[in-house]
């Protein structure tokens, strides 16, 4: 079921439901909510305990009841009636804005798009307004609480720089189905990167765990004390004076990954201020050097985009085109 503000529904544990967890009592009977979102409801004390069974708990072997906020892994007993209220969703306090958005596909489940560089996917420091959260709300208007207060309908970002393919879900039960895609990395990525020098093999991997940095929180890299594993391949399309341009696909999903993995590699990615890719002086020619500084972006581009549809489970494939800047430098570079 998906619930509608201020719903309330009354669950009743059965002899085959006793001595489950609360939180696993409800994911069982009501799938199409997560866990996670169920053990925010406990918490919030949503879920209370209405009716107890005439036989006591210590009777049938199980915990004696507990007062107060119930816990998501209170044991439940046969006979028990819990009450689970679905509040409305927080209003954001987000202004929608008439935002061009490049729409690649839309359907009453999900909207794809494609971001174009220097827009912020949602709201934090230093960016209150004009991100693409911004003009979702106002292009689907029912998206609000979807996800999040402040990322409704967010299920994967791009970085501010990066431009292309990104996927927004426009109901409760696709984001959910597209954040588990996310997470069980079954979901296909194909990026594009324009990185400094030539790889010395064609294609290869790079397995590195990464997290926030030690000394420098703002940036990612294998100096952490909190390592997640990373895996990223990559494979040169063509090289050029200087210069590789590249096919990458990010196998998990971290923070800055391809722009860490493709630093570590020694061929940071061109225009990338914070991992050594901003260092167009250093370029060989007049020609390249006026054509890095117009350019003025992190060349990478999310190119390809292949998942299952939240609602059919058909496979989709979505693809930006490499945006016109990015063609034109690629260009320039080719001449010389």
């Amino acid at each position: 079921m998906d619930s509608t503000p201020d719903e309330r529904c009354r669950l009743t544990v059965t002899a085959g439901e006793a001595r489950r967890r609360l939180d696993q009592f409800l994911a069982a009977r009501l799938p199409t909510h997560s866990r996670s979102s169920l053990q925010r409801l406990i918490r919030e004390g949503q879920v209370v305990l209405v009716e107890q069974p005439a036989v006591s708990p210590q009777a049938r072997g199980a915990a004696p009841p507990q007062s107060g906020l119930l816990r998501a892994g209170r044991q439940m007993a046969e006979g028990e009636v819990v009450e689970i209220s679905f509040p409305s969703p927080i209003p954001s306090g987000l202004i929608p804005e008439e935002v061009p958005l490049s729409v690649l596909h839309e359907d009453s489940s999900m909207l794809v798009i494609d971001k174009p560089a220097g827009m912020v996917v949602h709201p934090g420091a230093g960016a209150r307004s004009g991100t693409l959260v911004h003009a979702l709300l106002h292009h689907c208007s029912d998206l609000s609480g979807i996800g999040g207060v402040e990322r409704p309908g967010i299920v994967h970002r791009l970085d501010k720089g990066t431009s292309g393919v990104l996927v927004v879900a426009k109901t409760d039960a696709a984001h959910r189905d597209l954040s588990r895609q996310f997470q069980s990395r079954s979901v296909h990525k194909v990026y594009m990167a324009l990185v400094w020098g030539r790889p010395a093999r064609p294609s290869g991997a790079i397995d590195l765990p990464i997290g926030r940095d030690t000394l420098r929180r703002v940036k990612i890299s294998a100096r952490t004390t909190s390592p997640r594993d990373a895996y990223t391949e990559y494979r040169v399309l063509e090289s050029l004076q200087g210069f590789s341009w590249l096919e990458v696909r990010p196998r998990t999903g971290r923070t800055h990954q391809i722009r860490v993995h493709l630093k570590h590699l020694g061929h940071p990615i061109v225009g990338d201020t914070v991992y050594g890719g901003a260092r167009w002086t250093q370029a060989a020619s007049a020609a390249h050097k006026a054509a890095l500084a117009e350019f003025g972006r992190l060349a990478l581009h999310a190119h390809r985009l292949e998942l299952l549809h939240p609602l059919t489970g058909q496979t989709m494939a979505f693809e930006a085109p490499v945006p016109k800047e990015f063609a034109s430098l690629i260009e320039v570079l080719r001449r010389a």
